[in-house]
This record gives structure tokens, sequence and C-alpha cells, in this order.
């Protein structure tokens, strides 16, 4: 009896054993458990940044974008008081419009006009950027090509300011058909629409060709009224999602203008030899 006490005391603490070691082994899955707990769960990522719906989902119609009274003002002797628009596949990006007239007085000379606008719109694109952004970046592009028009003189580009968001006015001297013609071209953002405006002018047989000034004066009118025909009909709802990319921007009628200056230069010079 006194040997068994002992003995039991032994076995006892054998059986201890592998309890404690169990009880530790839980002990270090739990904390496992719980740290594995902590993670971030794999469905948890970040949501990719959608773009800014466009401001403008439709173009003004180019040849109503300028009132009639300011075409008869800018144009004197205009054959198409409608004006001739641009050609475009699609009308909703891209659109244009263009007016010309020659004021003839015989041999006391004469005075010719030409006015174009033209629009362009983007959409908003996730992989291209906002169509504010892909705006901006036309504008740019446009304001740096009218900077160096071939062949152009005194070139001065300038802000104008209260137009649309951003503006800038060229203006510079261009020699077409042995005469002097003076140019302005204002290039403007509003929204997700590009406005660009040209116009010049000239005299023939004798006349005293317009003024930088003047001609700058009279295309930031027109540039004033395309600006705000932009969004003027139902064109500044938002377009519900992103859309396809915008057609490159309308380039200016530059041949027809130069057609139009040689047929009115060819037309000016034989009234005024007939008359003489």
């Amino acid at each position: 009896m006194h040997r068994s006490a002992p003995r039991l005391s032994r076995i006892l603490a054998c059986a201890a054993v592998p309890v404690m070691l169990v009880v530790a082994g839980c002990s270090s899955d739990s904390g496992d458990a719980k740290e594995s707990g902590s993670s971030a769960s794999p469905s948890a990522k970040k949501a990719e940044p959608t773009v800014e719906p466009a401001k403008f989902d439709a173009l003004p119609d180019a040849c109503t974008s300028i009132g009639r009274k300011t075409i008869e003002d800018l144009v004197p002797k205009t054959k198409n008081k409608g004006g001739t628009p641009g050609k475009s596949s699609d009308t909703s990006v891209r659109g244009g419009c263009s007016w010309n007239g020659l004021d003839d007085n015989g041999v006391k000379g004469s005075q010719y006009r030409w006015l174009d606008v033209g629009f362009t719109r983007f959409d908003s694109d996730q992989s291209l950027g906002s169509g504010a952004k892909r705006a901006t970046d036309e504008y740019t592009k446009q304001v740096a090509k009218t900077q160096a028009t071939e062949g152009a003189k005194k070139v001065s580009a300038k802000p104008a300011a209260g137009l649309g968001e951003q503006a800038t006015s060229v203006t510079y001297g261009l020699t077409k058909s042995s005469e002097d013609f003076e140019y302005a071209t204002l290039v403007a953002r509003t929204g997700n629409v590009v406005v660009s405006v040209t116009y010049n002018g000239a005299g023939f047989a004798g006349a005293k060709s317009p003024s930088s000034a003047d001609i700058l004066k009279d295309a930031r009118k027109a540039a004033e009224e395309a600006v705000a025909a932009v969004g003027a009909d139902d064109g500044a709802t938002t377009s519900p999602s992103a859309k396809t990319s915008a057609s490159p921007s309308a380039e200016p009628t530059a041949k027809a203008s130069d057609k139009a200056t040689a047929k009115a230069t060819g037309k000016s010079s034989a009234k005024a030899v007939s008359k003489s």
C-alpha cells in the first residue's frame, strides 16, 4: 500500500503531459485562426475609377449657330446666307459651315470676306479619358496648328477671356492670289466641345484691306454666338455612359476658301478692268 501511492502519482503526472500539450496545441491553433481571420477578404478590391460623364451629347447646327444679322454684317453680299455645310460622317461629333462674299465697287475696289465655324465634340471613354480632357487636348492642338499656318506673317496668339472655359485668339497675315489677307481664328472649349471660328478679309482692285483689329473684333462676335449655341437646344444633357471615341476635329475648309478667293479675285479684277 505504501508503494502504490508514489506509483499512482507518477502515472497521474505522465497522464497530464499529453493533456497540457493538447491544450497548448489548441491554443496555438486558435491564435492562427484569429490571425488568419484578420486578413482582408480576397473579394475586397479597389474599384476602378470612373471617368466624368460628358457634358454635351449633341452639337448645334453649324449653319444656324451664327445669326443671320451677324452673317450679313460680317460677310456682305454673301451668295448663300444659309451657309455651306462642311462634310461630316457624323454630325453629332463634328460639324462646320462657311460663308463668303465679295462687295464689288468696280474701279473703287472691292472687299472680300470669308467666315468659317467648326465644332468637334468628344464623348467620355474609360480608356481615353473624360470628354472634357479629350476636348482640352484637341483645343491645344488646334491652337498650335493655327499658329503654324504655312506662310503666315506676324502671328500673334492671346488668351480670349469670356469664351467658354478656355479660349485663344490667333491673328496673322497671309498673301493669297497676290492679295494681302488679314486672318483671325478663335479656338474655344466649352465642356467637351471645341469651337473654332476663322474670319478673314482683303481689299481687291486697289481697295484697302481691313485692319487686323477689325477682323479680330468681328471674329470675336461670331465666336461668341457659336459658343453660346452649344447646348442651347437640348444639347446640355449629360451623356448616359462612356461611348466610343469621337472622330478627329473638323478641318477648316481651306481648299474651298482658296477657290472662293481665287474666283472672287478674278471676278473683281475683270470688273475693274471693264469699268475702267
